[in-house]
């Protein structure tokens, strides 16, 4: 016999889930701010990263069931000097589909976002699937190819401020990413990477990614098998930030990671239609 109370506690928390997942969708889809849900004090004394993981699920769902396809996975965190600010020595993921992606040198419209930044990156492209249920699993025998990438940052929370997390249930602030002209896999552990958005940019390392961005797929194993979010033959990766993220307005953005090469946004702001 079902216990009626564990039934209902599990219903209320189902529900408290896609509450919370509608709220950070609304924000997104209609480019309104929300306060931190883990501050919230009407939202739950428990947030946790375990459910923060479970309102990302139903957060790419509403996506998905509006015709987006997942086509690969992000990495967070993956800065030592970004996981002591945030107290954290655990790396975050987040799903990429269809809908973020723009084309090399393709053009992007800011109507999208709330307020953008933009993160040089290493991309790479998984081969095969990878089993997650495999102690004996390699990652790196199912990486066939790397490429210079940015991703579009974009929280959906109030004033950019938000918590491990809150940060974790909004997708990793996952919105847009472009990737450069993949080639075989080869070493980047110490490239020099370089960011434009139009007259400002900074200069970085691919170290900067956990000392060597083939960590990052090593961490990314490891919280996908936590999670249980599947890493599928195609699907693209973007490693984590080579640098601070610079705000996106209308302009270029250039990212050129030495021995790689480069990827470039022409970002507008489209013209309204009646």
């Amino acid at each position: 016999m079902t216990d009626h109370t564990t039934t209902t506690g599990q219903r209320s928390r189902t529900e408290q889930i896609d509450a919370l997942a509608q709220r950070l969708d609304d924000a997104a889809t209609g480019r309104l701010e929300t306060p931190s849900l883990e501050r919230d004090p009407a939202v739950t004394d428990d947030f946790d990263v375990d459910l923060a993981y479970r309102i990302q699920e139903a957060l790419v769902s509403r996506r998905i069931a509006r015709g987006e396809r997942l086509v690969g996975v992000k990495l967070g965190f993956t800065s030592k000097a970004k996981m002591a600010q945030m107290g954290v020595s655990d790396v975050i993921v987040g799903r990429l589909t269809d809908a973020m992606e723009t084309a090399d040198c393709g053009t992007v419209d800011l109507r999208r976002f709330i307020h953008p930044k933009v993160e040089p990156e290493v991309a790479y492209r998984l081969c095969r699937d990878v089993d997650l249920d495999d102690p004996d699993e390699d990652i790196l025998t199912a990486v066939d190819a790397i490429a210079p990438a940015v991703e579009i940052i974009d929280s959906r929370y109030l004033d950019f401020k938000f918590t491990y997390a809150d940060v974790v249930a909004d997708n990793t602030s996952a919105s847009g990413f472009a990737v450069g002209a993949w080639a075989p896999m080869r070493e980047a552990a110490d490239l020099a990477v370089t960011l434009r958005v139009g007259d400002e940019s900074v200069t970085g390392s691919t170290a900067a990614i956990l000392g060597d961005p083939v960590q990052a797929l090593h961490a990314l194993l490891d919280m996908c098998r936590r999670t249980r979010i599947p890493l599928r033959a195609g699907d693209v990766v973007l490693a984590g930030a080579a640098t601070a993220a610079l705000p996106l307005h209308e302009t270029t953005v250039d990212c050129t990671v030495d021995g790689l090469g480069s990827v470039r946004l022409d970002c507008t702001v489209g013209q309204e239609t009646s």
